[in-house]
């Protein structure tokens, strides 16, 4: 998935609705449909410093893609 525009710079992205915070560089299909419905709802949020242990901070917790990935 190409990065959105606004997150160019970012690898994360956090979903303020579900307080979920999103990989930009997945390939997994259910991460790519879920950060294209917040780009269209317009509820995200990027972090910085820009890792998950700052998404965590806030009280975002990774999106299963992510966890998945974390365990591999």
């Amino acid at each position: 998935m190409s990065r959105p525009v606004k997150f160019e710079e970012f690898r994360y992205v956090g979903d303020k609705r579900a307080q979920i915070v999103y990989d930009l560089d997945s390939t997994d299909p259910d991460s790519v449909a879920a950060v294209e419905d917040l780009m269209g709802a317009e509820t995200f949020l990027a972090f910085a410093p820009d890792t998950l242990d700052e998404a965590r901070n806030r009280g975002y917790r990774p999106h299963r893609s992510i966890t998945r990935a974390e365990q591999d």
